[in-house]
């Protein structure tokens, strides 16, 4: 890699239409689905099945902090302890401490997602992309109405495995397809036996009357539970607050003031789709919009929208690969220059796949596209976005996001000796044009290091890949579908 000074950045719906008929027949399996079977309960943090945090320092490494205060170093060492970074530094006195080489490595901090349907993922067999009755909505919601929590856990457990793959250390689990307490447990015990860091955004049951609010007296219970739980933290996710996208649900104001109320009056982050202007003005007509909300999908929205979201430090979270596809445009640098808060996430991997660096790219596609060059997103902007500000938006930049000396050891290192990361010059420059996930050689999340040398150190991913298969095969079965 060309370490020069030169080259180095300062440290500074598309869907089928669903009549209400067919909504209202899925609420009939919610109470069937509740039994939960013995091995997916979800109560105890599974730490014993993840790798011990130990003492390790990564050696010789282009470390970018992502932290305007630490910096980056062309040749840098990171000091992890028991799970925190200790030191990042040229050069760290580590006497003891087991040693990562870093040369030909970019370290920098895990990718942050603020946006992943994981419920959905081991849904891919049934999906094609050129038949509209099996594409991504028709399928998740023909399905969905039968998922057991056995079904949630192992499409979770197959979803995050992925994300390690891929480098994500930290996830924020959109589940809105939560049938029972029973398929909340499933899933919370999938992030936790992952190992990885997340919210676990507790959403309705798909397919549920609009006039039935979501199971408010759980989310207490929820809340309670993960309390005692240093990684996984809990949000709400809301249904659509208009008729844009029916199948997920579509409650007009006064019900998302019940159930915002109820999650506000628990102290939860909320989190909804949106997609125009109409649903910023209702949300502020109602007195709905808040530093706790995080908007989804910014498309279609008016000259005024952008100035009251920041009015109301209200974050956005893009999910440009599935966005590119839909009607409008990604408004990135209208929200950005209005001073919005703004992250990537995947959305899901159903249909497409996880790569937070072709979303960068695709943003800078698009930006260059739309913009003419007039508005200038730089690729440490961009980098900044799948790092320290999804720590921002899910409310963990005091714990992730950067390499701060301090917070928790969430880091991954980046090969650049491969075919298309050759010749390295601009670390940033290469991570959004050049990086695929097939680059990431080592994963940490909380000082475990849970994928080393592309392999993982705990995860057997073929007994997940095939448990995630026969649950598919069974659901298929009872869905009946085919």
């Amino acid at each position: 890699m060309n370490h020069s000074k030169k080259d180095m950045r300062s440290g500074k719906q598309d869907q089928t239409s669903i009549d209400r008929r067919t909504l209202l027949a899925g609420t009939s399996a919610l109470g069937a689905a509740a039994l939960l079977p013995a091995q997916t309960k979800a109560q105890s943090p599974a730490s014993a099945s993840l790798p011990a945090r130990g003492e390790f320092v990564v050696r010789g490494a282009y470390v970018l902090s992502m932290d305007d205060k630490v910096g980056d170093f062309p040749v840098g060492d990171v000091h992890v302890r028991d799970g925190v970074i200790v030191a990042v530094a040229a050069s760290v006195a580590a006497p003891g401490a087991q040693v990562i080489d870093g040369k030909g490595m970019i370290c920098m901090p895990g990718l942050v997602d603020t946006h992943w349907h994981h419920w959905t993922t081991f849904l891919r067999p049934a999906l094609r992309a050129d038949d509209p009755k099996k594409t991504y909505f028709p399928v998740t919601f023909a399905v969905g109405l039968h998922y057991t929590p056995d079904d949630s856990y192992q499409s979770v457990k197959l979803s995050l495995a992925e994300a390690i793959s891929a480098g994500v250390t930290t996830t924020h689990n959109w589940a809105h397809n939560v049938r029972s307490p029973a398929h909340a447990d499933a899933e919370v015990r999938a992030m936790r036996e992952s190992g990885l860091r997340g919210r676990f955004a507790y959403g309705p049951a798909l397919g549920m009357p609009n006039e039935q609010p979501m199971d408010l007296a759980d989310w207490s219970r929820m809340k309670k539970d993960l309390a005692k739980d240093d990684l996984i933290g809990l949000g709400i996710c809301s249904r659509n607050i208009d008729a844009t996208n029916a199948s997920r649900g579509a409650i007009n104001a006064e019900m998302a003031k019940k159930e915002w109320g109820a999650a506000r009056d628990l102290g939860l982050p909320i989190t909804l789709h949106t997609n125009g202007s109409a649903n910023i003005q209702l949300l502020a007509a109602n007195n709905l919009l808040g530093k706790d909300v995080q908007l989804v999908h910014p498309l279609n929205l008016l000259p005024g929208d952008f100035e009251l979201l920041a009015k109301h430090d209200v974050r956005y979270s893009t999910s440009p690969i599935g966005e590119a596809g839909r009607t409008g445009e990604t408004q990135l640098s209208e929200l950005l220059q209005a001073g919005v808060k703004v992250s990537i996430s995947i959305d899901n991997v159903t249909a497409d796949r996880c790569d937070c660096f072709a979303c960068a790219k695709m943003l800078q596609t698009l930006n260059r596209h739309r913009t003419a060059g007039k508005y200038n997103l730089t690729t440490r902007k961009l980098v900044q976005m799948m790092t320290i500000d999804g720590a921002v938006d899910l409310g963990l930049a005091d714990k992730t996001g950067s390499l701060t000396p301090g917070k928790r050891a969430d880091l991954i290192l980046v090969k650049t000796g491969t075919p298309n990361m050759k010749q390295v010059g601009d670390p940033y420059d290469a991570l959004v044009q050049q990086t695929q996930p097939s680059d990431i050689d080592t994963v940490v999340a909380d000082g475990r290091i849970l994928l080393r040398k592309r392999e993982f150190t705990a995860l057997d991913y073929d007994k997940v890949a095939a448990d995630a298969n026969q649950a598919f095969e069974s659901l298929k079965t009872r869905a009946k579908f085919s």
